[in-house]
């Protein structure tokens, strides 16, 4: 018996149909796909690469539950709250973590609650009327920022070795554009691993830290936790307000990039999570892992662009391959060795896969611009999305990469991602000429259209599934 789904008449291929073993296959891409901006924020912050990982599969696992199991979603660090991290806690002169990342890591927990607000907002009042505050014009630009502003991260991880770099770069097109079936699904891992064994042919990559480390280990230290503040009554009131003040705006930031990577998930499957399971509970399902991954002294989570763009290459939406990634994340956290693996993985490996994915991102928020026709012959409009753009980029560019304010004797800093949301938030909201009406019963009023599925790429988009599900089955 077939397990397929469909959208409207559209067949979703069911990642069970693939069988076990491909099905491991894919969940070990999504695991690869994260790992380069998962494993980079804890080595960036001095925070645990094992907890993170534990963390990530956990966090995942937890979203997918209060989400219904139907959102396709992997959730692995945040690069937005590393100013917070930054300003709370710097790593030592030495390179080694600060003793005060626990109280960033306070900062982050509270600010993964903030998302229980906004998540009530939608439940009590609506999408439609939520939603209003958050169009197309709005989240469209943000999405694209978010690529924009990891692309240095991507063209610094690249310089390192351009020549490793391009490796990987060059077997993910290859894959994806001339590769069938299996080949097909899985060129970010076939990448990954070609690039990696260059590197290490080539005597790019020391093993001494593989072979120091131990097969079995726990992944949580109670010393890196939230709660070792408080033992024995030590707790430093003005550290925690500070962190309080300082990390929990990015939250709105957060938030915003949350419903543009939703939104972003559902035009690239063709399914309204906007409408069901809702809103309300992806951001609940962030939220709470975030605040929990804090406490525990792994980074905040978030909804991963990259492994959106593996759902973009590879066409299998099933969520159950989500999840056996999670459970692979999980798993591999409790063995130190595999993390040495990852970190003497080359800078260039991770920089030639981020490269590509960090320009999905962006490509998929100007897909997500053309789909709903947003209109730029209005001069709001065009004006709300340019200072989106220039304000996110042009800030996180900026000399001091953050805008900040004193607020009595404690200095808050809004990342160029914060500020550019605030304000197109707020620009679309009293700027007159509005013409977006949010409805959950049209799709392309949620900020993705999915009628592409109902008119003329229907008929070449399924042709092309077709051809793929045959090609696997030519393969089995």
């Amino acid at each position: 018996m077939s397990n397929r789904t469909n959208v409207g008449d559209h067949p979703i291929l069911d990642a069970s149909e693939l069988g076990t073993p491909r099905m491991l296959v894919l969940g070990f891409q999504h695991v690869f796909a994260m790992f380069g901006a998962t494993v980079l924020v804890p080595l960036l912050t001095g925070l645990n690469v094992s907890t993170t990982l534990l963390f990530a599969g956990l966090g995942t696992l937890l979203f997918h539950f209060i989400t219904k199991k139907r959102v396709p979603a992997f959730l692995g660090s945040s690069f937005a709250f590393l100013g917070g991290y930054a300003a709370i806690a710097p790593l030592n002169a030495d390179g080694s973590p600060s003793e005060l990342l626990p109280y960033a890591c306070f900062g982050v927990a509270l600010a993964g609650i903030v998302y229980l607000v906004l998540a009530g907002l939608f439940r009590a009042f609506g999408a439609n009327k939520v939603m209003k505050f958050f169009p197309p014009v709005v989240t469209g630009p943000i999405i694209i920022a978010i690529g924009l502003n990891l692309s240095q991260s991507a063209i610094a991880n690249c310089e390192t070795n351009w020549w490793i770099a391009l490796v990987a770069i060059v077997v993910v097109i290859i894959c994806n554009i001339w590769g069938r079936g299996m080949i097909k699904i899985i060129p970010i891992l076939l990448g990954v691993i070609a690039s990696y064994l260059v590197a290490a042919l080539t005597g790019k990559i020391d093993f001494q830290p593989v072979a120091d480390a131990a097969w079995f280990g726990i992944p949580i230290h109670y010393g890196d936790t939230v709660f070792s503040i408080f033992t024995g009554g030590k707790a430093d009131a003005g550290l925690l307000i500070a962190a309080t003040v300082t990390i929990v705006p990015i939250a709105f930031a957060t938030m915003m990039e949350h419903i543009g990577d939703i939104s972003a998930i559902s035009s690239t499957v063709g399914i309204n999570y906007i409408k069901d399971p809702g809103l309300h509970r992806t951001l609940t399902g962030d939220g709470l892992a975030t605040t929990l991954a804090s406490l525990f002294g792994a980074p905040a989570n978030t909804t991963y662009g990259e492994n959106t763009g593996v759902l973009t290459l590879t066409k299998v939406y099933d969520p159950k391959v989500i999840r056996l990634a999670a459970c692979i994340a999980a798993i591999l956290s409790f063995c130190p060795k595999f993390a040495a693996i990852i970190e003497v993985m080359p800078a260039a490996t991770i920089g030639g896969i981020s490269l590509i994915l960090y320009g999905m991102i962006s490509a998929v928020g100007v897909r997500n611009l053309v789909e709903t026709h947003c209109d730029f012959s209005k001069s709001r409009n065009v004006l709300i999305a340019a200072l989106i753009l220039v304000l996110s980029i042009g800030i996180n560019y900026s000399a001091a990469g953050a805008i900040a304010f004193n607020v009595g004797s404690i200095t808050i800093s809004l990342s160029g991602l914060a500020v550019g949301s605030l304000v197109g938030i707020i620009m679309n909201a009293v700027l007159p000429g509005k013409d977006y009406q949010f409805d959950n019963d049209e799709p392309n009023d949620t900020g993705v259209d999915l009628q592409i599925h109902q008119g003329e790429n229907f008929a070449d988009e399924a042709e092309e599934k077709r051809e793929a599900e045959m090609e696997l089955q030519e393969n089995r």
